[in-house]
């Protein structure tokens, strides 16, 4: 599991830095709402992602955000601090279905 570092978006543009995505996850660290991962899908069929939530709505426990990715697609997920903020370490967690061909890079705005 790797810790994903959120490269801020600059004005004149940002390069995009993909890593390739843990089998056992990602981690990175929220900052307000304005955090999201770009996930790319280089497989030949579609994966899951999915970012836990550790918040409560009412004493519920608000439901896993889990997005589908097609395959050779690319989907931004934000992350929100106030939803998806581990309180044990401070990071958000993300997991994958499948790791082949699969990329992940953190942005920050």
């Amino acid at each position: 599991m790797a810790t994903l570092t959120a490269n801020s978006i600059a004005s004149g543009g940002t390069l995009n830095n993909p890593v390739a995505a843990s089998a056992g996850g990602d981690k990175v660290q929220p900052v307000g709402d304005r955090v999201f991962i770009e996930v790319t899908n280089g497989g030949g069929s579609s994966i899951t992602v999915t970012v836990p939530s550790y918040a409560t709505v009412r004493g519920q426990a608000a439901a896993d955000r889990t997005v589908t990715i097609a395959a050779s697609a690319t989907k931004k997920i934000p992350i929100y601090a106030d939803l998806n903020t581990n309180p044990a370490d401070g990071l958000a967690s993300i997991t994958y279905s499948g790791v082949t061909t699969v990329t992940v890079g953190a942005y920050r705005v």
